[in-house]
């Protein structure tokens, strides 16, 4: 059995460039001995919402497909192989795969003629798929089945240690809000609905600002992390149910760098200063308050001075805020929210594209609030 996947050394997955760069390195080997393999492309499955999403691709011929999400129980294919912990191979795809949906119309389009499809796992539990595609009929034989397991257990190895540097990130993150008692009105669900809202700007805006698939998925995993400084923030300023004097908003104001110095400590002494996107978390946490007239805290950022993420994350934020019942106010309207996002939009204040990403997608936000309400 061929196995020179092994032999690629442990640099070229571990640390240090994203999951893409690293899926490539790994495609670029395998290519050495079946240079008939055109692509190969993870697509994460997220247990909430039961969806999976593209994430990230090699792909040597054909257009790769972007942006992308898929309910898996509307698979019974792909949902057996998940529960059933088995691959699949396809010797002739044109003469199994029907157009039933946009993926497969897309796969038919790209002229692949065979197939082989891994579940991937994480101490367990599945967390999405990849797939290995050929222009040719009948690429995937049970020898060459054998050896792409080997890669297919790079892959999930790289992802898998990804994944576990984002959970520790996150888990030390909350265990600090418990500690600090934190019991202000940011909620689980509220912390969902900013990873969701965020997914579905990030995705909305993709093809104009260059963001990847990684990309997006990694603004969703961060964004609940925006205000992690406010466990820094006395009750006495954090919970006050009236308007805060110039004192205690300028304390107020300081959660911005208190949550930059969680967030490096937490880099730090977990040894996780080189997770890939880990300046997307960073980004987030320090610019989510800075407006694009330069009138925000704590720097005075303009414009595309304030990275991408944090201005989705800032859009993301003000609408929750608006649309949700805080112990100051009751939940607004949807129209009403929007009115407010395209006033401060035309004030100059906040990402127009952002807000007219929630504005087209009025069904998925209503989704997302019947799902992720806040429990009475």
């Amino acid at each position: 059995m061929f196995n020179s996947a092994m032999a690629i050394p442990a640099i070229w997955w571990q640390q240090g460039s994203s999951a893409s760069d690293r899926l490539a390195r790994i495609h670029d080997r395998l290519l050495e001995a079946y240079p008939e393999v055109d692509r190969i492309a993870c697509a994460l499955y997220d247990p909430n919402t039961d969806l999976l999403k593209t994430f990230i691709n090699s792909t040597r011929r054909g257009e790769a497909i972007h942006g992308y999400q898929y309910r898996l129980k509307d698979s019974l294919s792909l949902s057996e192989l998940a529960s059933a912990a088995e691959c699949r191979v396809i010797h002739n795809i044109h003469a199994t795969v029907a157009p039933d949906n946009p993926h497969s119309v897309w796969l038919l389009q790209q002229g692949y003629q065979s197939s082989f499809t891994i579940p991937l796992y994480d101490n367990g539990h599945f967390i999405g798929f990849l797939f290995f595609d050929s222009s040719r009929l009948g690429a995937f034989d049970t020898r060459k089945q054998r050896d792409m397991l080997l890669y297919a257990n790079l892959v999930n190895m790289t992802l898998s240690s990804e994944l576990n540097a984002v959970r520790i990130i996150q888990a030390s993150a909350l265990v600090a809000r418990d500690f600090a008692d934190l019991r202000d009105f940011e909620t689980g669900s509220h912390l969902d609905r900013m990873a969701a809202y965020s997914r579905l700007i990030a995705r909305f805006i993709a093809d104009e600002e260059g963001l990847s698939d990684e990309q997006i998925e990694h603004i969703a995993l961060f964004a609940p992390l925006h205000d992690v400084g406010k466990i820094g923030i006395p009750d006495r300023v954090l919970l006050k149910a009236g308007t805060l004097d110039a004192d205690e908003r300028a304390l107020m104001q300081t959660h911005v760098e208190k949550g930059e110095k969680i967030i490096h400590k937490i880099l730090g002494d977990f040894g996780l200063s080189e997770v890939p996107d880990s300046q997307i978390m960073l980004n987030i946490v320090a610019c989510h308050h800075e407006y694009l007239d330069g009138s925000g805290y704590p720097r005075g950022l303009k414009s595309n001075a304030i990275p991408i993420e944090a201005r989705i994350v800032t859009v993301a934020d003000i609408f929750d805020a608006l649309s949700c019942q805080r112990p100051y106010k009751a939940a607004w309207p949807l129209a009403a929210c929007f009115d407010e996002l395209e006033r401060m939009v035309a004030a100059g204040k906040l990402e127009g594209r952002c807000v007219a990403a929630l504005k087209a997608s009025r069904q998925e936000i209503e989704d997302i609030m019947a799902r992720l309400r806040d429990a009475p």
